[in-house]
C-alpha cells in the first residue's frame, strides 16, 4: 500500500461516510443535552471517534484472521445497529412523552454514550474488507485519520445540537429520539435495499 494522496483522501472520505451516523447522534445528543460544556463535547466526540477507529481495525484483523465467518455476521450488522439505535431513541421518546423531558434532563451516561458509540460504528466492521489489503501501519494510520474525522464531524453535530436545543428544549427529547429511531431505520433500509 503506497502512502500517497490517494491512500489520505481515501481515509478522509471513507471517515466523511462512516461519521454521518455519529454526527446525527451528536445532534441529538446535543439537542438532548443544550448546556453541555465543550470538555465533554470533546469527550463524548472522542468516543466516537474511538469507535470509528476501532471498528475498521477490528473488521480488518478479521478479515485477515476469519474472513469466512466474517461474512457471515456482516448481515446481522445493520441489523444490530437498527436495534442500538430504535431502543435509545425509543427511551428518549418515551422520557419526552411523560414530561421528564420538561424537566432538568440527566447528562448523557457512560452506558448510552457506549451504545451509541457501538451503533453508530459497526457498520465500520465492514471497511476492514475494503481495507484489507493493506499492511498493518496503513491499516492503523487509515483508522486514526477516520477517527479524527469523525471527532471533528461530531464536534459540529454536538454544537448544532447544542445551538437548536436551547432554542427547542421543550421538544429536544422528542426530536432527538425521532432522529435516533431514523438513523437506524435508515440503516436497516440502506442494508434491505
Amino acid at each position: 500500500m503506497a502512502w500517497n494522496v490517494s491512500f489520505f483522501l481515501n481515509s478522509i472520505l471513507l471517515g466523511v461516510g462512516l461519521a454521518m451516523d455519529a454526527f446525527s447522534v451528536s445532534l441529538a445528543n446535543g439537542l438532548h443535552e443544550p448546556r453541555m460544556r465543550r470538555r465533554r463535547m470533546c469527550a463524548v466526540a472522542g468516543v466516537y471517534g474511538a469507535f470509528q477507529a476501532l471498528m475498521p481495525m477490528s473488521g480488518w484483523a478479521l478479515v485477515r484472521t476469519i474472513a469466512e465467518q466474517f461474512r457471515a455476521f456482516q448481515r446481522c450488522i445493520p441489523w444490530i445497529g437498527f436495534a442500538l439505535l430504535v431502543w435509545i431513541g425509543g427511551k428518549m421518546l418515551l422520557e419526552a412523552v411523560r414530561g421528564e423531558a420538561e424537566e432538568e434532563m440527566p447528562a448523557l451516561s457512560a452506558g448510552i454514550l457506549f451504545v451509541q458509540g457501538v451503533a453508530t460504528s459497526i457498520d465500520a466492521l465492514s471497511v476492514g474488507f475494503a481495507i484489507a489489503d493493506y499492511g498493518p501501519a496503513a491499516a492503523l494510520a487509515s483508522s486514526l485519520i477516520i477517527a479524527a474525522v469523525t471527532f471533528c464531524i461530531c464536534m459540529a453535530g454536538l454544537a448544532l445540537g447544542r445551538r437548536f436545543g436551547t432554542v427547542l428544549s421543550r421538544r429536544s427529547g422528542l426530536l432527538g429520539g425521532v432522529i435516533l429511531i431514523g438513523i437506524g431505520v435508515e440503516i436497516l433500509l440502506r442494508a434491505i435495499l
